[in-house]
């Protein structure tokens, strides 16, 4: 068999040809990885904002929870005041017999205290994902605050017009080794910050629960979602409501009410 060899000055001549494909190649994979870097860092800005909008440096608020069911509905009163993205106290102060129930959250870890048992008590991990309060909100949800922003790539995957503004969608996954328990979240927010929606699915991307914001207002100088419903996915009429009744922002508040001492003493 006689092998046909091309000719080298043929070799050099497809040259600068093979050069140019592959820096054309190159352009495009770089402008891919800048745009993706991009949508990644656009993301993490419209997220960081969201988490800001409502805790400010510091923050004390007054809301009511309804969690209703298909036979029963309960509302109840509570009081909030956060520190930072990480910490925060939460007093119930009504009805009566709920009165003085309370959780602290300082970073990654929790308490709650009931006065009925004069006891407090540190929550592990294993019952972070129990119910709060009988509510559809986790002892997890509660203690997300920047969780998004830690353990999560966020991505920017569209955006769109509605009612006036632009309204992003971000989805968030988690990071292989990220202590979470949900295998993604949508988010939607509008481009003044508010969120409007959550989506959370389970490890097999199948969706369980959504946050929904049923009312967006201004209280405390701030236009954020006033009233916001978490929707059981699986159980037909399973909900909880959050709507809240006054909000300071950027408040002084002493230190000490981030301690384990405050969690068992109304102020």
């Amino acid at each position: 068999m006689i092998r046909l060899m091309t000719p080298s000055w043929l070799r050099i001549a497809r040259l600068p040809a093979v050069l140019s494909h592959l820096c054309i190649s190159g352009s495009l994979l770089c402008a891919q990885v800048a745009q993706t870097r991009e949508t990644i860092d656009r993301a993490h800005e419209l997220v960081a904002g969201a988490i800001d909008l409502t805790r400010g440096m510091t923050s004390h608020t007054e809301l009511t929870m309804t969690v209703h069911r298909p036979d029963w509905e309960k509302t109840s009163s509570l009081v909030a005041w956060t520190r930072g993205r990480e910490d925060a106290l939460i007093r119930f102060t009504a009805p009566d017999k709920d009165a003085g129930n309370a959780t602290l959250k300082l970073a990654r870890e929790m308490w709650t205290f009931t006065p009925k048992l004069n006891r407090v008590v540190r929550l592990p991990a294993s019952m972070m994902s129990q119910s709060w309060a009988g509510s559809d909100f986790s002892y997890n949800d509660l203690s997300r605050s920047d969780e998004l922003l830690v353990h999560y790539t966020l991505t920017l995957v569209s955006e769109q017009t509605e009612d006036e503004h632009v309204i992003y969608t971000i989805d968030a996954v988690p990071h292989a080794d990220a202590p979470v328990v949900w295998g993604k979240e949508r988010l939607r927010l509008r481009d003044d910050l508010v969120l409007m929606e959550v989506t959370y699915f389970d490890q097999d991307l199948l969706p369980l629960k959504r946050m929904t914001a049923l009312q967006v207002g201004d209280l405390g100088g701030r236009t954020f979602a006033t009233r916001m419903r978490m929707e059981d996915l699986e159980e037909s009429g399973h909900y909880t409501e959050l709507a809240y009744k006054t909000a300071a922002f950027d408040i002084p508040i002493d230190d000490r009410m981030f301690t384990q001492f405050a969690l068992r003493n109304a102020q």
